[in-house]
């Protein structure tokens, strides 16, 4: 019977027995492979590693990998790690954990001791720290809260005799106990008033130490507050900390607090401080997002959330909290309006007096605008119901605009404003309706009393007849050269028009042209202003044809007049007549660069004409005229105070970071991608890019030699590893990247080092250890290469009698004195020793070798081995040592060890030891413990066999 039909059979006849033996039939490689539940996997694999079925590695391989499959999770495919003990570390390793931990218990008693110091506590008491809070009321720090009587023992009742309890009453005892019962109590009065806490503790004259203790108990009673729900005393405590050591942790809990408590300003002023003190904090970050979204600036707040995403792409909070503000941000825009659709907007300005001709002419314009899609309408109050209109009609008091399009007396010598509000250029507007619904209700084209009434009554005006306005406001006030007639006409109709009453006030002004039409007064100055004001009626009305004819008209009697320019270009624009009201704001701004409207303008229409007639659209443009220079208005700019400097400074730093930020990361995710798809020419490009901005990142550099070493260029990549290291020195992926780059330079003995460095961080790296296999035998091939082919020659070596600390050629075994061999006991550089060396070991003869180490200083073994040390020199010397040496000087030895260990190479040398020198060395320890000696114990030699075995 096939495994198939054995599978299909068991599984559809009954169901798997989790809790029995399972059977043999179901170790099969056909069944385990077709087997899909994952609990029963779990358990074959429990059996076929207890062995007791037997023993099959590839079989519990192949489970293992099928049940990975199926549920890479699973318990039975963890794998634990042994724990770490002395004997798995170094002696040096093991020494730094102990003093390590001795330190830390040391300075924990230091800190205990100085918890309690009364010094301290003395401190909190003499400030009059705030009383503990009781549910009777508040107990002072220095008093307690109940005193206790002290109880005479003498006075306590003796236990009763058993003979007595027969002669006791019981009935007599209960009319006693309840004649003694007193009356009850008042309740009890509980102050639920408590005291003012200071939230500035005076902390001057304490130690650091003190400081940093004092600061986190403070901080610790705003946590528990803050989980009270107490957010008003949690935010007393942080303040308290605060003052006593200004901390992130601290900051933090308390913009948390204030958040709570809905106090957006402090809570965005605390979030600055810790980005001040940690530019990438992610909790300031975050809790910024929330104060910019519930503070309107939704865009800030997704800036912000980015930021945080960058760093902790998983953080829920964040992705949750942005999706809103994402959603908060579409709905707060203006849905796309059609091209040619004109909106109303009223202005908001204030009263501007003409001191020159004595006339008090303002406005409170409503002018027809064509609104950009992506331009926001109004600001903040955009939406708000029309406001109590002050003297003239004004919905509030603000400096005057220049070139504001009111009804004024003009002159060159004017002196204007600027155009202010509280959302900047974009948000000085208010919606107020559609200019054609305007015609359609009955507006004709002269203008008439509609938008007037509809002003009043959306709005508390002052009554003009028979109120206290027209007792205050001199109509018969004189202008320029204007008869008293037309000077009351002109009067009228700025107070009309102040009023909010344009059609009425375009009757008044144009009766007054008339006049003085009709009577051939000649003075161009006071007709180019009844036109201009004529003008400013007609723009509020939507009107924006008559607007442009009256303007013309009065910049023919006075040329580059301001506010005629002014007011034709806005109906130029209303009427989608781009080009025309660009060249009339920028003459405007030839007049007064400072105009603010013109400047706003000019970059809206722009783009406009960019969209429509592409990037040669300034040669479509109309001729732009040269004002003259007595035509222009030249105003002196005040240099901006030092706290004003210092502030554009501190932000533009702060931008200039922020950009920064984003820019290195949006490069290095470049730098990523490009990686993962293998073009490693340009994510090189990118973290050269990214080290630019950020020289000291070392994930950068780690990164960088990654790409060096896929297109082969070892030397580089060298450098970016040595880079790293110097930033950090236990960089694990700058050791093996500096591995894998030196073998590419055929520097093994380098490329072995690194490797080890590796796997002594992490023993678990699996492509360092076949790294460092491959490396070893290219080692030893490059060793193999480089030795000579011919045997060595023999040097004659003589020995000097009578040297202190030499062993005598007599002493030593027979076998050395029949050979030729003279021997230099005191070698005087390395090139004699290894001379030497090299002819004891081409003879064999180790009674020399033993010789020659006798008379060689410790010290300058490792020196006179250098670079020549290979594992048949170092088998050489062990022999000799422990078949000559370790009889007659047992220190000598263990001295010569103790240096030998620390020659260049010893440790690559090591790992090529075969088994029968491991098994040499092993014998020389062995028989170097078991000697006793006053210079080292069993233990040293222990510890120094752990260096060489």
């Amino acid at each position: 019977m096939s495994a198939d039909t054995i599978f299909s059979l068991q599984n559809n006849s009954t169901a798997l027995d989790y809790r029995g033996k399972v059977p043999v039939e179901h170790l099969d490689y056909d069944y385990i492979e077709k087997c899909s539940d994952v609990k029963y996997l779990e358990k074959i694999l429990k059996v076929l590693r207890s062995g007791e079925e037997g023993i099959y590695p590839h079989l519990i391989q192949f489970c293992e990998s099928h049940l990975e499959k199926l549920d890479p999770r699973s318990r039975a495919l963890r794998k634990e790690n042994a724990v770490a003990t002395a004997a798995s570390l170094s002696n040096d390793e093991w020494s730094q954990i102990v003093d390590e931990l001795q330190k830390w218990q040391e300075e924990t008693k230091q800190t205990d001791m100085s918890l309690k110091c009364q010094s301290v506590f003395d401190y909190l008491e003499n400030k009059s720290m705030p009383p503990i809070r009781t549910a009777n009321g508040s107990v002072p720090l220095n008093k307690n809260s109940s005193s206790k009587e002290k109880r005479n023992p003498s006075k306590n009742p003796l236990p009763r005799d058993y003979r007595e309890w027969d002669k006791f009453d019981v009935e007599k005892e209960c009319e006693r106990i309840d004649g003694n019962i007193l009356q009850p109590s008042p309740p009890v009065v509980i102050n639920t008033g408590r005291p003012k806490i200071k939230t500035h503790v005076d902390a001057s004259s304490l130690t650091q130490q003190e400081k940093l203790i004092m600061a986190n108990r403070e901080k610790d009673k705003g946590n528990e507050a803050f989980k009270a729900k107490d957010y008003e005393e949690a935010v007393v405590y942080y303040s308290r900390s605060l003052s006593i050591i200004p901390t992130v942790a601290a900051y933090n809990n308390r913009a948390q607090t204030e958040i709570n408590l809905k106090h957006w300003h402090n809570a965005m002023r605390d979030c600055q401080s810790v980005l001040e003190l940690e530019p990438v904090n992610m909790k300031a970050l975050l809790r910024r997002a929330i104060v910019h979204k519930h503070m309107g600036n939704f865009e800030l707040a997704a800036e912000d959330l980015k930021l945080v995403l960058m760093e902790e792409p998983q953080n829920a909070a964040a992705k949750q909290l942005l999706l809103d503000t994402e959603k908060k941000l579409k709905e707060s825009q203006p849905k796309q309006q059609s091209k040619g659709k004109k909106i109303a907007i009223q202005e908001v300005e204030e009263e501007e007096d003409d001191v020159i001709n004595g006339n008090n002419e303002t406005e409170a314009e409503k002018i027809v605008c064509p609104v950009e899609p992506s331009q926001p309408v109004g600001g903040e109050d955009s939406s708000a119901a029309p406001v109590e209109r002050g003297d003239m009609g004004n919905a509030q008091k603000k400096p005057h605009g220049k070139g504001d399009g009111g009804p004024h007396s003009e002159s060159n010598n004017l002196h204007y404003g600027h155009w202010r509000s509280k959302g900047g250029s974009t948000d000085k507007y208010k919606a107020t309706g559609d200019s054609k619904e305007k015609v359609a209700n009955g507006t004709s084209k002269r203008g008439s009393t509609a938008s007037a009434q509809a002003d009043k009554s959306s709005s508390n005006t002052k009554a003009l007849d028979g109120g206290s306005a027209r007792e205050t406001v001199n109509l018969d006030a004189p202008c320029g050269a204007l008869p008293p007639p037309l000077a009351r006409l002109k009067n009228e109709g700025n107070l009309l028009f102040k009023n909010g009453q344009f059609a009425d006030a375009l009757e008044k002004y144009s009766q007054a042209i008339q006049g003085c039409t009709d009577s051939g007064i000649d003075s161009p100055e006071d007709l180019c202003i009844l036109y201009s004001n004529r003008a400013a009626c007609y723009l509020k009305d939507g009107n924006s044809q008559d607007c442009i004819q009256d303007c013309t008209r009065a910049l023919e009697l006075q040329p580059f007049s301001l506010k005629p320019l002014l007011r034709r270009a806005m109906a130029y624009e209303s009427l989608e007549r781009y080009r025309k009201a660009y060249v009339d704001y920028k003459t405007v701004l030839q007049i007064d660069t400072s105009v603010q409207a013109a400047h706003d303008s000019v970059n809206r229409i722009t783009r406009l004409l960019i969209e429509e007639d592409g990037p040669d659209w300034r040669e479509k443009l109309p001729e732009i005229p040269l004002v003259p220079l007595s035509a222009q208005q030249h105003h002196k700019k005040e240099p901006p105070s030092a706290e004003v400097l210092q502030a554009q400074a501190e932000k533009a730093a702060r931008d200039a970071e922020r950009k920064a930020e984003v820019l290195f990361t949006t490069l290095k995710q470049e730098g990523n991608d490009f990686v993962k798809m293998g073009q490693y020419q340009d994510a090189l490009g990118k973290y050269t890019e990214c080290l630019k901005l950020k020289p000291e990142e070392c994930a950068i550099y780690t990164n960088r030699a990654l790409c060096y070493l896929k297109l082969e260029r070892f030397t580089e990549a060298k450098q970016d590893c040595d880079a790293a290291l110097k930033l950090e020195p236990t960089n694990k992926k700058a050791f093996y990247r500096r591995a894998l780059a030196n073998r590419g330079l055929k520097d093994y003995l380098a490329c072995s080092s690194d490797l080890q460095e590796v796997l002594q961080q992490d023993p678990n790296v699996q492509e360092a250890e076949k790294e460092l296999e491959e490396v070893t035998m290219l080692l030893r091939q490059s060793l193999t290469n480089a030795s000579p082919a011919t045997p060595r020659k023999t040097v004659p070596i003589t020995e000097v009698e009578g040297d202190e600390g030499t062993i005598p050629m007599s002493d030593l075994e027979s076998s050395c004195r029949g050979e030729d061999i003279t021997i230099i006991l005191q070698p005087t550089n390395a090139h004699e020793f290894v001379q030497a060396l090299n002819s004891a070991w081409s003879s064999g003869n180790t009674a020399a070798c033993a010789e020659l180490l006798a008379s060689t200083a410790p010290d300058l073994l490792p020196k006179y081995l250098g670079n020549q040390m290979d594992g048949h020199t170092i088998s050489f010397i062990m022999q000799a040592m422990d078949a000559y040496l370790l009889e007659k000087d047992p220190d000598l030895v263990y001295n010569h060890l103790n240096y030998l260990h620390t020659a260049d190479r010893f440790s690559v040398v090591l790992m090529m030891l075969t088994k029968d020198e491991r098994r040499h060395m092993t014998q020389l320890f062995e028989h170097l413990s078991a000697v006793e000696s006053m210079e080292y114990t069993k233990n040293d030699v222990q510890n120094l066999a752990n260096k060489y075995i």
